[in-house]
């Protein structure tokens, strides 16, 4: 086995250029600020220009050999571990960490989907969206965006999917992160954030090369700067999903008082939505603060408390009713924009309306047979192009269906969603936002979180003996 090991970190601005081995055997080097430790390789060679270091190994078939290196930003004092009992540790580390996941179905992949989310999930409880930048959603349309950013919204997802599958420390991570945001910044909550709490920058370009079809690379995100009406309400639903595992303590009741208050003073204004683009009335933005309304008040909220909030969930659903309800019964996306969407399936599963709303139903029925092919479906018709033209499928709203229906009693169909959405990724198990039907490619930037949230949310309720508790 012929093995090379060139490190250019800073996007390939720096490079190794002090390689030295150390009595022990380890090499150690540094490119700019980074440190870097590399044991089990005693024999290997640097390269003529001195910047990596290659090595040939001959194993025995079914014959193991570690390689362990080490990436620090101050020189390395402590001595090498020993790669068993690193990974003796890590795996028990895990098995401690995982949910047992016990009623799940899928068990494999939900537990792979763990997995992801803990892996994107900083020690701040901050998740990030995708690990990557750039990563282009159609060739050459200029639709590249930078991922690498804590959104509220998506981490609310994985912490409703991580209540469903039993509750676990990771969740209490992502609690406490939101939690300390929304006390932070009230009702100018922002969408996002950096992994330590921060500002997003606006987006930029960088001169740098970019993936194939996408050759503008940018960091920063301009949803930064955007009011998203929708993120109060899913923090309030994950406030509720926490407090039904008996997880939400006091901050998280101050954190409910305050998203409450947040929606109360701003649920009639205009918002960019869950898709992030110009301000409107969206509906699903007004639904999905009412379904966390009336989730909170359903979970041990004082009565003064609890009665002020579901008055509140009952004149926002009234207003949406009034402005924003199709003629055919359905919801529409704004009161200027007849369109189906499949974010307002979410208004009947988690609870904006009670279970046999006839608007549920007739949305459901309108997404199913307008936004929905070959087992995939789409968020909303950008324009007269057939679906997969404009945009490829949305694996969300995949697994939005399979809750949907699942929640009106159709488990059959419920697990027809499920099983095909999860089958859109390549042999990592690793999904993307994004997944083009015709060409089978994934698209966009990966992992997506709450792709794999979704996933894991719905494996545990498909496992679950009877419909979600509300």
């Amino acid at each position: 086995v012929a093995l090379r090991l060139d490190v250019a970190p800073f996007f390939g601005t720096r490079r190794v250029r002090d390689w030295r081995r150390s009595e022990d055997g380890a090499w150690t080097g540094s490119a700019g600020s980074l440190y870097l430790r590399w044991a089990g390789a005693p024999q290997a060679t640097v390269t003529e220009d001195g910047a990596a270091l290659t090595l040939e190994l001959t194993l025995a078939q079914g014959q193991k050999h570690d390689l362990v290196l080490e990436l620090s930003t101050r020189p390395f004092e402590r001595p090498l571990a020993s790669p068993g009992l690193l990974w003796e540790s890590t795996e028990a580390a895990w098995r401690k960490d995982m949910p047992r996941l016990e009623r799940s179905v899928a068990r494999r992949d939900a537990a792979h989907a763990y997995a992801v989310i803990r892996g994107l999930t900083s020690r701040s409880g901050a998740m990030v969206a995708a690990v990557t930048t750039s990563l282009p959603e159609r060739a050459e349309s200029g639709r590249n965006y930078d991922y690498r950013y804590a959104w509220i919204r998506d981490a609310c997802y994985a912490g409703i999917a991580l209540s469903a599958a039993g509750g676990c420390s990771l969740l209490d991570r992502i609690l406490q992160f939101v939690c300390e945001r929304v006390l932070a910044d009230g009702p100018l909550l922002a969408p996002l954030y950096t992994v330590s709490g921060g500002q997003v920058s606006l987006q930029t370009k960088v001169d740098l090369p970019g993936f194939p079809g996408g050759d503008l690379v940018i960091v920063g995100n301009d949803a930064a700067k955007t009011f998203q009406l929708d993120v109060f309400g899913e923090a309030l639903l994950l406030f509720a999903a926490a407090a039904q595992r008996g997880r939400l303590n006091a901050e998280g009741w101050r954190a409910a008082r305050v998203a409450g208050e947040a929606i109360a003073k701003r649920w009639s204004e205009p918002d960019s939505g869950v898709w992030e683009i110009e301000p409107r009335w969206w509906a699903h933005s007004r639904l999905v603060c009412a379904a966390g309304l009336r989730q909170m008040a359903a979970r041990g909220a004082p009565p003064e408390l609890a009665n002020r909030w579901l008055a509140l969930a009952d004149a926002i659903v009234a207003a949406t009713s009034e402005r924003c309800l199709h003629p055919g019964g359905r919801w529409q996306r704004a009161p200027n924009d007849a369109r189906v969407d499949a974010a307002l399936l979410t208004a009947g599963f988690r609870g904006a309306l009670p279970r046999g709303d006839p608007r549920t139903a007739a949305t459901l029925a309108a997404v199913l047979s307008g936004l929905t092919e070959d087992g995939y479906a789409y968020r909303y018709r950008v324009d007269e192009r057939p679906l997969g033209k404009a945009e490829g499928a949305f694996l969300l709203c995949g697994f939005w269906l399979c809750l949907a229906l699942l929640d009106e009693g159709d488990r059959l169909s419920a697990f027809r969603w499920f099983e095909r959405n999860r089958a859109a990724c390549g042999p990592p198990g690793i999904f993307t936002e994004e997944f083009d039907v015709q060409q089978r490619q994934s698209r966009s930037n990966f992992p997506q979180a709450f792709v794999h949230a979704l996933l894991l949310e719905c494996a545990s309720r498909l496992g679950a003996d009877g419909p979600e508790e509300r």
